[in-house]
């Protein structure tokens, strides 16, 4: 059968970040995770698999850290895992990335849908699943809220900031799936146990046909702050509460949120 790929990110978790005085950020205590919004990516393939007969399989590149991950992940339902080693991962950005996955799909063969969060958690640069489908010359449908196929033809709802969009392409495409395409269950112990015994295939960049020299982002980060807001304390005073309720909606309409 075909394989139904979910593509995945390693990221830093973000309870575990803080924030100093100058507003840098202290990543050194952070542990790592699965991206929140892949989750939902691989949820979508194990449902789509099991809609089809096909195969729902993970896809990640990363460095030494993301091998943690092929566990939690195979234990979401996948049958399979695929992972890139590389120490590159962590200096590229998503253009670069998406080469990478590509190159890992045409070698893996055989598939019929991939599938990407929207965006990771740590950049949400929304690069990944476009230039994926770019670089493999198939379809890409983007914030999919919502998948149905029927033979070779998928139809997926999009959910836009002013409309909902249903389009319909044929297979294999890219799809990207918005936070609310569906609700990633906690894998149980016995799921845990089973992912220790499922296959994972491991590649390095040359056998996929890449070298690190090839990998050139096309962004750089210049710099990376935290974010602290300023809050105005502003105390609503009044005789009576309809007294408040005018004072409230006055700074509301002052401030242009109302």
């Amino acid at each position: 059968m075909a394989k139904i790929i979910a593509c995945y990110k390693w990221v830093a978790d973000e309870t575990d970040l803080r924030v100093n005085q100058d507003l840098s950020v202290d990543v050194s205590k952070a542990k790592g995770k699965i991206s929140e919004y892949d989750k939902n990516a691989i949820e979508a393939v194990v449902q789509f698999a099991r809609d089809t007969g096909d195969t729902p399989v993970t896809l990640t590149f990363g460095s030494g850290k993301a091998k943690q991950s092929l566990k939690d992940a195979l234990s979401r339902g996948p049958a399979q895992g695929f992972w890139v080693n590389s120490d590159t991962a962590e200096k590229i950005d998503g253009a670069a990335t998406s080469k990478v996955l590509a190159a890992a799909i045409e070698k893996m063969g055989d598939y019929k849908l991939i599938v990407c969060a929207e965006g990771a958690s740590d950049t949400f640069a929304r690069q990944v699943g476009p230039g994926i489908a770019a670089r493999l010359d198939i379809p890409c449908v983007t914030s999919a809220a919502g998948l149905e196929v029927q033979g070779n033809i998928i139809t997926v709802t999009r959910k836009l900031d002013d409309c909902i969009e249903v389009v319909a392409t044929e297979l294999p495409a890219v799809v990207c799936v918005l936070p609310e395409f569906n609700r990633p269950p906690l894998p149980g112990l016995k799921a845990v146990l089973d992912a220790g015994k499922k296959p994972v295939q491991e590649f390095k960049l040359e056998d996929i046909g890449l070298t690190a020299a090839e990998l050139t982002s096309k962004t750089e980060v210049a710099d990376f702050k935290g974010y602290v807001m300023s809050r105005k304390n502003i105390i609503i005073a009044g005789d009576s509460m309809a007294d408040k309720v005018r004072e409230l909606a006055a700074n509301l309409r002052k401030e242009g949120i109302i």
